[in-house]
């Protein structure tokens, strides 16, 4: 099989465990699989390297981006040591990080001198995680006696638009990656760059959140790939977060928009723009963990007949707040929320849920907390008149969605939702519930979130039915 395999920062972050990896693609491979490694940077490094940067565009301080590419330069070092047991291979590496070390350490300083860092110049310095790594892990493979060799996303082929910080994949990375990997397939396992690409001028881009996953994704798509595998820290995909009910189980098969709504409402195992081009060539993704690999994880697929467990999953979002506009003028007013999600888009500010009573004398919104100044002041501005009477927030709030594609067309799950939280004497603050019926969405107060996932996780056996 044709199986095109994404590591997280976690599972390469350091030399041991890149090392591992390396075993673990070597085994595939050499089980008879055409294997392609998409790498995250080494764990912390691209978190130092935007702390980095933005800390000596202020500071102007030369001294600091020495001491940075003094442990950058150490840390890479170490990995390959532990990861590459070939002296010469070790060599080989070195003198290709040195390269690149140099290269980012002459831009940082620039931006020392410039004293400013600009979208184009985060891509470019954010880049250098994923291309300190990929030669490692490319090296590694050839100490075990596997042909292997390391490319950027922009040298294997994916070209993007200059969306700086979150870049969208041009039609043509298809083509190109098709033409520069494949006829490589047969012999040797080739080591991209995830989160990275470039642009028709051949500048550095990034793929915004998640973008190694969606690196993943867009090479599987290009090479016809039999499954994308995500390599995580943990067994899959579960029905709610571990950390708040210890009995969580792993999903064995789950279907894509069941998976996208996961992502959306808080599930942080993948984001629901990393699989598009997954589920537009409809290409199983598999999500499995990097430290227990013999367990089979959770398989993403088209499509999936509907079973009696027809909720899969309960999650949570956290840091978001609530508004409710509300006003005796927005009743019967044309284009009161037109102006309101225009208002709020101006800002940049991402509105999660939506309800509105049907007097239309009031709505109300869940942004991201983060966004809740801006999106008052914007909604304020917006309405000086008296079509809206009161703008007011709460900032004491967390959503809750109950998600499943088999309650679609099943009476009854709400009523067993909200019954369960009654009893528990939840209270909702508020519903919303979309026309597609993958999933039952409400916000409750944030002291009684995790009791309410708990409560609802008990209700719909989620601990049994993945076991049986």
């Amino acid at each position: 099989m044709r199986i095109v395999m994404k590591f997280g920062g976690t599972s390469v972050a350091n030399g041991e465990k890149i090392r591992h990896v390396a075993e673990l693609l070597k085994k595939y491979y050499q089980g008879g699989n055409e294997v392609i490694a998409v790498t995250s940077a080494l764990g912390g490094v691209t978190d130092g390297l935007l702390s980095t940067a933005n800390e000596v565009s202020v500071s102007g301080k030369v001294t600091h981006v020495k001491e940075f590419i003094a442990d950058l330069t150490k840390k890479h070092y170490d990995a390959i040591h532990a990861a590459v047991d070939d002296e010469a291979f070790q060599a080989k590496c070195i003198g290709s990080l040195d390269c690149r070390l140099d290269e980012l350490e002459k831009a940082l300083i620039g931006i020392c001198y410039l004293g400013e860092l600009t979208p184009r110049s985060i891509d470019y310095i954010s880049s250098y995680g994923e291309r300190l790594a990929a030669p490692i892990i490319s090296a590694s493979i050839r100490s075990l006696g596997i042909m292997s060799s390391s490319f950027t996303g922009g040298e294997a082929g994916i070209v993007t638009d200059s969306n700086y910080g979150d870049a969208k994949p041009l039609e043509q990375s298809y083509s190109q990656v098709k033409e520069r990997l494949c006829p490589l397939l047969a012999d040797s396992i080739s080591v991209v760059t995830g989160f990275i690409a470039q642009n028709q001028q051949e500048i550095i881009t990034t793929l915004g959140r998640s973008g190694s996953d969606f690196s993943a994704s867009i090479l599987g798509a290009a090479v016809g790939a039999g499954e994308i595998w995500l390599w995580k820290e943990v067994d899959g995909i579960m029905t709610t977060d571990p950390k708040i009910v210890p009995e969580a189980q792993s999903i064995p098969l789950i279907s894509y928009i069941e998976a996208m709504e996961l992502s959306y409402f808080g599930a942080k195992v993948l984001h629901p723009r990393t699989i598009e081009p997954a589920i537009r060539h409809k290409i199983p993704v598999r999500v499995k963990n990097t430290f227990a690999p013999e367990f089979e994880g959770t398989l993403i697929v088209a499509e999936q007949k509907q079973k009696e467990d027809v909720v899969k999953a309960v999650t949570l979002i956290k840091k978001v707040a609530l508004i409710n506009i509300s006003g005796a003028g927005m009743m019967g007013t044309i284009g009161t929320a037109a102006r309101v999600f225009s208002s709020l888009a101006s800002e940049g500010v991402n509105i999660i849920m939506i309800s509105q009573g049907s007097s239309e004398a009031n709505m109300t919104l869940i942004v991201n907390e983060d966004h809740l100044e801006k999106a008052v002041t914007a909604i304020r501005r917006e309405f000086s008149n008296n079509v809206v009477g009161d703008v007011a927030y709460d900032r004491s709030v967390c959503a809750v969605a109950v998600v499943g594609a088999g309650m679609d067309g099943i009476p009854g799950v709400a009523g067993k939702v909200f019954n369960a939280l009654g009893k528990a004497g939840i209270n909702i603050i508020m519903i919303s519930q979309g026309s597609s019926q993958h999933n039952i969405s409400f916000v409750v107060s944030s002291e009684d979130a995790i009791e309410a996932v708990r409560v609802l996780h008990k209700e719909f056996e989620l601990d049994r039915q993945c076991r049986d």
